[in-house]
């Protein structure tokens, strides 16, 4: 794909190329065209205002907001000047600027939970939250931790929260005004119980009046002054394991307004995701209420856990785009040796091998996005197909948002190690991906797991198998994609019988590779993308099939289309 001369936003003609100030939904052609196949062409009218306002927010004055929170992080303050015992986090004004732009004025936690918002009436599809993240993170990564969590658990407690919980607290995660709106947390990690949750010895007992009382420690705990988080407790009368896990809901103040009996006993010093607080807390006989059916909890926080995972697919392939089209800016401008740094074969290489997986998360979030909102209408086989794609995303795309950001870090040269730019902070943002909501090793079992107890590996096949045939493909490539999917199915079901455990992160990447192949290859055709189609031939060619190092790979002629074939393009 060359690169034609970028539109500098301050000189073109100055050694150091800054992209600060571009729109970046505007610059982004190739998610133009990916809306128009995945949103309602009505919908997309009327959201179009509001992709570009956020678009020239995230490549401005979002970005200044964003580093100047992420070198001012929170602080714990104890007490009042007074020597009166007031916990609260205080945040700089950056922090809170973003926090008022994403949960009140663009609504992202807010949306899936209304019956309007951003002035369209009726519920909108995943897809919109989704990509207004992906335009938002590309600015600020830290922030979108706790919007996700409070869309997050808004929805776990609308699916299983009794009538009353759910009338006393969901309106707050409904509001759009900042003063009153809530934000959410989960509260899940122990020093021995990470994703173990069988190993949870968090405490809950049931005091005199009949409430809930927790105690105990949470170890690693994101946004922790949000107004209610999701906590993990086994019952005094519990049975020891997973059976005896139960979820409750904590708010931080009490119905009289006075805080709850716990304490953040210190915030955590990260690599990254600075602008955002995390910490300990200490659950001293906090009032909480169950959610659910008691003894179920880990079931119940896997459906708020699953939602967040998608996020952080979300999350890593808008760090994978800024990094990408930041590169690909400065590749268009700078000139070395006289010749533009994107007119050099080596660059031109770089640049696609930066260029593959940043459009692979992209079309594995429209296509799970697309999924999710079928699994909600419930939609035969939906729910099955999102079981699986969801832990696909978050074991790939996060993992492959390290290497793109880091390797895009390079192509600014000296420049890219330095604070003033995006780079560095592109870089210890995207390693927290592939920790937090479950390890890579755990989110690749997850994927087995789904396979084993959802049956979703035909749904997953039928699925991208029904993309290809759409598709209007070269026969020999369809032909490719389609054994190319048989054999990773294969290899998933060697992984999903006893003893192949140790085969689960091959089965995921190459599940992966190979549905992410099919759907650009179906989006290019149908959305009259050529460079989408080759991205797909791409990935096939160097992420799935058997390569000799020692050979020089090309496209095969017999995958291209013929001469005289026209790509379809077809509206919303």
């Amino acid at each position: 794909m060359p690169i034609p001369a970028a539109q500098s936003a301050t000189s073109a003609a100055h050694p150091v190329p800054d992209r600060h100030g571009q729109n970046l939904f505007s610059t982004d052609t190739e998610l133009h065209r990916l809306l128009a196949l995945y949103l309602p062409a009505d919908l997309l009218q009327h959201l179009r205002p509001h992709f570009e306002r956020l678009g020239a927010l995230a490549g401005g004055p979002l970005d200044e907001l964003a580093r100047t929170a992420d070198r001012n992080p929170p602080v714990l303050s104890l007490r009042t000047r007074t020597g009166i015992d007031d916990q609260r986090i205080l945040k700089h004004p950056a922090y809170v600027e973003m926090e008022r732009l994403a949960l009140s004025e663009f609504g992202l936690a807010a949306m899936s939970h209304r019956d309007e918002t951003l002035g369209w009436k009726g519920k909108m599809p995943p897809l919109v939250k989704y990509v207004l993240t992906y335009l938002f993170v590309q600015a600020e990564f830290g922030l979108c931790c706790p919007v996700s969590m409070t869309d997050s658990l808004a929805r776990t407690l609308r699916r299983y929260g009794s009538p009353e919980l759910v009338a006393r607290v969901l309106p707050r995660f409904q509001s759009l005004d900042f003063d009153t709106l809530a934000q959410g947390a989960m509260f899940m990690t122990e020093q021995a119980a990470g994703s173990d949750i069988a190993a949870t010895v968090t405490r809950a007992r049931l005091d005199e009046t009949g409430q809930w009382r927790l105690e105990g420690d949470k170890w690693f705990c994101s946004n922790p002054d949000a107004d209610f988080a999701m906590v993990l407790a086994r019952a005094d009368d519990a049975p020891a394991g997973m059976k005896g896990v139960s979820l409750f809901l904590l708010p931080r103040q009490l119905d009289d307004g006075s805080h709850n009996h716990y304490r953040i006993l210190r915030l955590k010093d990260k690599l990254g995701t600075r602008s955002m607080a995390s910490g300990e807390i200490r659950l001293e006989g906090a009032i909480a209420y169950l959610v659910g059916e008691a003894g179920r909890g880990f079931q119940q926080m896997a459906d708020m856990v699953n939602n967040s995972r998608l996020s952080n697919g979300v999350r890593s392939a808008g760090l994978m785009r800024r990094a990408l089209a930041e590169a690909e800016y400065v590749a268009a401008e700078r000139r070395a040796f006289g010749r533009r740094l994107a007119d050099m074969p080596l660059m031109q290489r770089q640049l696609q091998k930066l260029r593959l997986p940043a459009e692979q998360a992209r079309t594995m979030v429209f296509q799970t996005a697309a999924t999710l909102a079928r699994s909600d209408a419930g939609e035969d086989g939906a729910y099955a197909l999102l079981r699986i794609l969801t832990p696909l995303i978050k074991f790939r795309a996060c993992r492959d948002a390290r290497k793109v950001t880091g390797d895009a870090m390079e192509v600014r040269g000296g420049c890219g190690y330095i604070e003033e730019w995006s780079d560095p902070r592109l870089v210890r943002d995207a390693h927290l991906g592939s920790i937090w909501e479950g390890t890579s090793n755990i989110v690749a079992l997850d994927v087995i797991r789904a396979i084993k107890r959802e049956q979703s590996l035909p749904a997953l096949q039928a699925h991208f198998g029904d993309l290809i045939d759409q598709a209007g493909l070269a026969p020999a490539f369809a032909t490719a994609l389609r054994e190319a999917l048989g054999r990773a199915a294969e290899l998933a079901t060697t992984a999903a019988a006893e003893g192949g455990d140790l085969l689960a992160r091959q089965a995921a990447s190459s599940l992966y590779h190979c549905c992410s192949a099919i759907a650009m290859a179906w989006e290019g055709a149908r959305g009259g993308s050529a460079d989408r189609i080759e991205w797909a031939q791409l990935v096939l060619l160097h992420r799935v099939l058997p390569r000799d190092p020692l050979t020089a790979q090309v496209v095969p002629a017999a995958w291209q289309m013929q001469p005289g074939t026209e790509i379809e393009t077809v509206a919303a």
